[in-house]
């Protein structure tokens, strides 16, 4: 590689890490180039880790067999203690993360690690091939030359375990890479590094606003609706669920309940984005959800199937928790729909984009009824009102709700509308 070719790719990689093109397209390009500019390369791949809920990072490949994916997001490579009592962990997957484990630990890039190396090459013979699990597949492949290279980031540039680039490239030439080649790469992959990290960023941000903030909101503080005090006024189907009984499992069986909220959870929340909502807040057993499809009536209906979907889900998760020995619960549901404020609203230190009105206090209370009336859900008259829901739904009388000022008729749904 010249200096008219390393000038071109660095330029190419930073227009790419600038565009925000995605990290696969720009290994695929980078290799691509990086052969017609003189490196042998047959296979190249490089990893970076992030900050993601399930995922600890994502892999870049070029190369490989058609069969093997280009992208990958690979779960944790370290153990991590799991909350919960023992034996909640899922016996198959507790023995392939074992093995997962395993074989990172017998990665050259564990090594490096470990030792503190920024570059590790091997050439690919009988001697080496014990020293790494993957060099028995690399040989097989006829590969025969091995460099490895992370790029890290200073601390200030990192944030968790998104500390630095990982990279390796292999080549079948019989003698292997040419000390020039190898040098070529250690000057060049740096700037693959950086468009990477760049790209990653961005994906970071758009990750943790839509996990902590929820989808829809946190799009939205991403496009710039960050100032405080700035709300649109929307009609919404307000969804605002607790778990039955919450109180008395986190006195009784403390132990159980981070993983007992993290499996009701899982299930109500899955229910809500599936049938088109958006949750706002977690607290604690609680969550708060809008649907804001075009038109009151088509809102009311994908809430409803949210909340039969919910119920089913969660009559499944009781009885394999019940099986195991742990507590179980339920879901207690107020539906309501009205007009709010959807938007920024809190100090100027700290912000909440949420929705705020009347509205909001009414479907809390409608939801605290579902103990008095004994009802797992319980829907307003206005929300009973429209469309075709009062088909689905059966009436529970009126009453006074708590900071209301009148009383209404409240519903649950008809039974045979669960089935």
């Amino acid at each position: 590689m010249n200096e008219a070719q390393f000038g071109e790719l660095a330029g190419w990689l930073a227009r790419m890490g600038l565009a925000g093109e995605d990290e696969t397209s720009i290994v695929t390009g980078f290799c691509e180039r990086a052969v017609r500019a003189g490196l042998p390369l047959a296979r190249g791949q490089a990893l970076i880790d992030t900050l993601h809920p399930v995922h600890e990072g994502r892999l870049f490949r070029w190369g490989h067999e058609p069969e093997v994916a280009a992208f990958v997001e690979y779960g944790r490579t370290r153990e991590v203690e799991a909350l919960g009592p023992p034996g909640a962990a899922d016996d198959e997957a507790a023995a392939k993360k074992a093995q997962e484990i395993a074989r990172w630990r017998r990665s050259p890039f564990y090594r490096m690690l470990e030792t503190g190396d920024s570059l590790l090459r091997r050439r690919l013979t009988t001697d080496t091939e014990a020293e790494f699990s993957v060099f028995p597949e690399l040989r097989a492949a006829g590969l025969t030359d091995y460099v490895a290279i992370i790029n890290r980031f200073a601390a200030e540039g990192a944030m968790g375990d998104m500390d630095c680039v990982y990279s390796s490239w292999i080549t079948k030439a019989p003698e292997g890479f040419e000390p020039s080649q190898v040098a070529a790469l250690e000057r060049i992959v740096p700037f693959l590094a950086l468009a990477i990290k760049s790209v990653s960023l961005a994906r970071v941000a758009g990750t943790l606003m839509e996990t902590y903030l929820g989808r829809d909101a946190g799009k939205r503080v991403l496009s710039g609706r960050i100032m405080r005090g700035v709300a649109d006024r929307i009609d919404a189907v307000l969804w605002f669920s607790d778990l039955r009984g919450f109180t008395k499992i986190t006195d009784t069986t403390p132990e159980h309940v981070i993983p007992l909220l993290n499996g009701y959870a899982d299930i109500i929340v899955s229910a809500i984005h599936e049938s088109g909502g958006d949750v706002l807040k977690l607290m604690g057993d609680g969550i708060l959800a809008i649907f804001t499809e075009s038109g009151r009536a088509e809102a009311c209906r994908s809430a409803l199937d949210a909340a039969i979907a919910a119920r089913q889900g969660v009559a499944s998760l009781n009885q394999r928790r019940a099986a195991a020995g742990r507590p179980v619960t339920d879901i207690y549901l107020g539906l309501h729909v009205g007009e709010v404020f959807y938007g920024n609203v809190g100090s100027m230190e700290r912000l909440d984009f949420t929705v705020i009105g009347p509205a909001v206090n009414e479907v809390s209370r409608i939801a605290a009824m579902c103990r008095s009336v004994d009802q797992p859900i319980l829907v307003s008259d206005a929300f009973a009102a429209l469309g075709n829901n009062r088909g689905r739904l059966i009436s529970v009388g009126r009453y006074a709700l708590r900071g209301v000022g009148r009383a209404q008729e409240l519903f649950t749904l008809d039974p045979e509308t669960e089935l």
